[in-house]
């Protein structure tokens, strides 16, 4: 009896624990509906309004050693595959900006920046490591998670991306 009700109180501790982590990560689930602001301009952007499109999200800091090494990829990636339909968005989560433009003048980017430093859409996301990249398809599903970054796997992220820019367009809406 003690230990079945031990088992009943570890299930449900767990339950508890983990019922409200339905984050992004888990494949095939809408993306948070984050609101960011943009770095150049301090403009909002929401992810929403990327819907229709194939939206490479990075989240990055100026502290991350690997996050300036993506960088050239990022570029590479936003000036070979935007005419297609594909939006890269880095979200910069430094909660001082001056760091996160200091990094930019040494790593500049050729696509979306966007800042978080309240890592409100981090969260949503369930970050877990930095830089983190989701790529999300035109109906706004994330389809691929990807942590870290390591040149020898960027051809293969870019590849899925390429898949999903080329998938058919539900125009059924």
């Amino acid at each position: 009896m003690l230990l079945k009700k031990s088992l009943e109180s570890i299930c449900l501790f767990l339950f508890i624990l983990f019922a409200d982590k339905c984050y992004a990560t888990d494949l095939n689930l809408k993306a948070p509906q984050c609101i960011l602001t943009s770095l150049n301009d301090a403009k909002t952007i929401e992810l929403k309004q990327f819907e229709g499109k194939v939206v490479y999200v990075d989240f990055w800091a100026s502290w991350c050693g690997p996050c300036a090494t993506s960088f050239p990829f990022m570029n590479n990636l936003s000036r070979d595959l935007k005419a297609q339909g594909l939006e890269v968005i880095g979200v910069n989560l430094d909660e001082n900006l001056e760091e996160s433009k200091q990094f930019l003048e040494q790593q500049p980017a050729n696509f979306i920046i966007a800042s978080d430093p309240e890592q409100q859409c981090a969260k949503q996301f369930g970050l877990k490591a930095m830089p983190s990249s989701y790529l999300i398809d035109r109906k706004g599903l994330v389809r691929h998670v990807h942590i870290g970054f390591r040149p020898a796997e960027a051809l293969e992220f870019r590849a899925l991306a390429e898949k999903l820019l080329a998938e058919p367009i539900d125009n059924s809406k």
